[in-house]
C-alpha cells in the first residue's frame, strides 16, 4: 500500500445524506465542507464521487460549475450508501510494485493527470468486511456491500480478504511499516480469533507490511474504537506527526503521551528512528451528541488528508487552529494547506481523513 503523499490518480468521496448523522441544518453545513475538498482536490486530481441519484449529481455540479478548475475530472458514480465514510468501508487500493518515494518527491507535482488515462494493471483494491466499528450500528454495517456495486472498480484486480478492517485503522510509509491501535485491530468485536501475530501476517500478505507499531488507544469520543487517522500519521518515509495533549486534565492527557512514548522507542523496517512532530490537540469542539454514550466528539487536526497538489486540514474554532496549522504547513512546504472548518463534520464522528481514500498513480 503506497504511502497517502504519493502521486494519486484520484481521491474518493461519497457525498453526505445521512440526516441521522448531521440533523438539522449540520448537513447542509457538511455539503459546504464537501465542495471546499473537491475545489481543493481538483487541481491536482480526479475526484470520484459517489452520488444516490442523477439528480444529486446534477445538483452537485451546478454548485461547482464555474469555478476555476478542471469540472471534467469529477466522476459521478450512482451508488446508493447509508453514510459517508468511504475510508472505511470502500476500496483501499494497493500496487504490485510500489513506486518508493523519497523527500524530493514534495518538489514533482506539475504534471496533469488525465480523465482517460488507461488503468495501471499494477493497481489492485483490497476489499474488507466493514461490520460498523465492532457491530455498533446495524444500519451503518449496510455499506459493507458498497463495494460490490461501484462498476468502475471492474476495471481492477480484486483481492477479497475475508477479515473485518476499516482504513482508517491503519497508516502506512509506503515501504513496508504500518502504524495501528491495539485497541481497535485486537478488539473482539472485529475478528476475535486473531492474535497479534496473526493480524501482522494478514497486513503482510495485502499490504507488504514489514514492520506494524502497534499503539495503544484512540482518542475519547472515537466510536470506530480507536482508529490511528485521529492521533498518528506518517508525513514522510521516516517522519511522523503525532497528536499531544498539554492538559493533565483532559482525558486524552494519558493516551496521548504514552503514544508519543510507544512511537519514541519504535523503529521502522530498516530498524532506522523515526523523526517526531507533536500536534496539538483542538480540545473539546461543540457539544456531544445526546444520542451515543459518547461525553465528547472527536475532533483531532490529524484527521488531515494529504492530495497531489493539497492538504485538507480540519479545524474547529478552537484557539488552538493556528498552532497546528502551522505544524502542517511547516511539514508540506511544496503543497497547498487548506484549512477547512470541520465542526459540523466531526459531529457526524469524523473528520476530513475519514470520508476520504486515495487512489495510486
Amino acid at each position: 500500500m503506497p504511502a497517502e503523499w504519493e502521486r494519486h490518480e484520484a481521491t474518493w468521496l461519497t457525498w453526505p445524506t445521512n440526516r441521522t448523522t448531521w440533523p438539522g441544518k449540520l448537513l447542509k453545513r457538511v455539503e459546504e465542507i464537501y465542495v471546499q475538498m473537491i475545489e481543493a482536490l481538483l487541481p491536482g486530481e480526479k475526484v470520484h464521487l459517489l452520488v444516490r441519484d442523477p439528480k444529486t449529481a446534477k445538483a452537485v455540479s451546478k454548485r461547482l460549475n464555474g469555478r476555476k478548475y478542471p469540472l471534467s475530472r469529477l466522476i459521478f458514480h450512482e451508488v446508493k450508501t447509508v453514510d459517508t465514510w468511504i475510508r472505511d468501508y470502500g476500496p483501499i487500493f494497493v500496487k504490485k510494485t510500489a513506486v518508493i518515494s523519497r523527500p524530493k518527491a514534495e518538489k514533482s507535482h506539475k504534471a496533469e493527470i488525465s480523465r482517460y488515462a488507461r488503468d495501471d494493471k499494477n493497481v489492485a483494491f483490497t476489499k474488507w468486511i466493514f461490520n460498523a466499528w465492532g457491530g455498533k450500528y446495524s444500519d451503518l454495517a449496510r455499506d459493507n456491500g458498497v463495494v460490490d456495486r461501484i462498476g468502475y472498480l471492474k476495471h481492477f484486480k480484486r483481492l477479497d480478504t475475508g477479515i473485518v478492517m476499516e482504513g482508517g485503522s491503519i497508516d502506512m510509509n509506503g515501504l513496508g511499516t504500518c502504524i495501528t491501535t491495539e485497541q481497535c485491530l485486537l478488539t473482539k468485536t472485529r475478528n476475535p480469533k486473531f492474535s497479534k501475530k496473526d493480524i501482522e501476517k494478514i497486513l503482510g500478505k495485502y499490504f507488504g507490511v514489514k514492520k506494524v507499531i502497534w499503539l495503544k488507544e484512540g482518542i475519547e469520543g472515537d466510536d470506530t474504537d480507536g482508529h490511528v487517522d485521529d492521533i498518528t500519521r506518517f508525513v514522510g518515509p521516516r517522519t511522523i506527526v503525532t497528536a499531544v495533549e498539554t492538559d493533565p486534565k483532559d482525558k486524552n492527557h494519558a493516551i496521548l503521551d504514552e503514544n508519543l512514548r510507544v512511537l519514541k522507542q519504535s523503529s521502522d523496517q530498516d530498524k532506522k528512528p523515526f523523526r517526531i512532530i507533536e500536534l496539538p490537540m483542538p480540545g473539546r469542539v461543540g457539544p456531544a451528541r445526546d444520542d451515543t454514550s459518547y461525553t465528547r466528539l472527536p475532533a483531532s487536526y490529524a484527521n488531515f488528508y494529504i492530495g497531489n497538489k493539497s492538504v485538507l486540514f480540519p479545524v474547529y474554532g478552537s484557539r488552538n487552529d493556528k498552532r497546528a496549522l502551522s505544524v502542517i504547513k511547516g511539514i508540506f512546504k511544496q503543497r497547498n494547506v487548506i484549512s477547512i472548518e470541520c465542526s459540523a463534520l466531526v459531529y457526524g464522528l469524523g473528520s476530513i481523513h475519514c470520508v476520504t481514500q486515495q487512489q495510486p498513480a
